[in-house]
């Protein structure tokens, strides 16, 4: 017990002067106000959009504006549901692209890529997050369009039973090149979260399922994807953040068409990629509406950093509850997957 109240200076805790204990108070007082200043500039954001773009929720109202299927300049009609369209449906593609690539990539990097290849394969990724994004914007429209311009018709020509994605003509730009080229964007950071987390499974736990006899595969979906569930979940919100704030790739590649599109191909908007084009130019009413539509992605973002959120401590809650924590349990219960699989 003495030896316990003593750190490692002959003195314990207690009996160090107020002046050696001042750069512990230093720090703990500094990141407070750190955190507390990062919140409040949050909340100041928050409340300069709001003044900002009073005057068009006042004219059409909040559901009104947000809800409103008319983006109209010149007649000075404001509605951001086509641009609350193309933002879900861009970063919506980009998720259900980009998750299953990102996550394949980072199983692979962690468990079956060979030792010499891992850090060339880990940078060669992670690189893609270091190009601009307006190249990613020239590249698509320039190049990646146009060579999947015929794939995109003989698809829409197949599927013309299925709503919203098949039928119609083609045209370059469209949603489904924005959500393809968000899909690369987003690939880095998701890759990299879930790599990170798929590093601190446990190798008694891999070990434990290779020795009941589990496959490579078996040992990862039993073994290695339940503990790193947490860890994806997250990745892929921010992957999803990132998607729905990207401006200048989604402007080049959307089309900037303010209506609702009746199909996966054809030309469409985003809240961001209208503030980006219009703002400039924008005076009286028109400036208020766009502070509106920043409004309505910011409010956005915090939804989706909330569930992300509760995503996050779901998954780590259930991985607790089922799983990782107790020995004996966990393995029994790694021997009933194993067996069943």
């Amino acid at each position: 017990m003495e030896a316990a109240s003593v750190p490692g200076g002959g003195r314990s805790v207690l009996g160090r002067s107020p002046l050696a204990r001042l750069p512990d108070r230093v720090l703990r007082y500094g990141l407070t106000a750190l955190a507390a200043a990062i919140l409040a500039l949050i909340a100041y954001f928050f409340v300069r959009l709001v003044g900002q773009a009073g005057p068009a929720f006042e004219k059409f109202g909040v559901l009104g504006f947000t809800f409103g299927s008319e983006w109209n300049v010149n007649a000075e009609h404001f509605g951001a549901l086509p641009l609350l369209v193309g933002t879900l449906i861009t970063a919506g593609l980009a998720l259900l692209i980009g998750v299953p690539v990102a996550v394949a990539a980072a199983i692979y990097a962690t468990e079956l890529c060979p030792a010499r290849l891992r850090a060339p394969l880990t940078l060669l990724v992670e690189l893609l997050a270091a190009v601009p994004s307006v190249v990613y914007g020239l590249w698509g429209i320039f190049v990646l369009a146009p060579k999947l311009q015929p794939a995109e018709q003989w698809l829409a020509s197949k599927l013309s039973f299925v709503p919203f994605i098949g039928g119609g003509l083609v045209t370059i730009p469209n949603y489904f090149i924005t959500g393809l080229v968000l899909a690369i964007m987003i690939l880095p950071i998701v890759s990299a979260i879930s790599r990170e987390v798929m590093a601190t499974v446990p190798a008694d736990h891999k070990e434990a399922a290779l020795g009941l006899g589990a496959t490579r595969w078996e040992m990862i979906r039993t073994a290695v994807l339940p503990f790193s569930r947490s860890g994806i979940v997250g990745g892929a919100m921010l992957g999803l953040g990132r998607a729905l704030g990207e401006t200048i790739a989604v402007t080049i590649l959307i089309g900037n068409a303010p209506k609702l599109s009746s199909h996966l191909f054809e030309q469409g908007y985003s809240l961001a990629a209208v503030i980006a084009n219009e703002f400039g130019e924008a005076q009286g009413l028109h400036r208020n509406a766009l502070f509106a539509a920043g409004l309505v992605l910011f409010v956005l973002t915090l939804l989706v950093n909330g569930v992300a959120r509760g995503l996050v401590l779901r998954a780590a809650r259930g991985r607790l509850v089922h799983g990782t924590g107790d020995g004996g349990d966990a393995g029994a219960r790694l021997a009933e997957t194993v067996a069943g699989a």
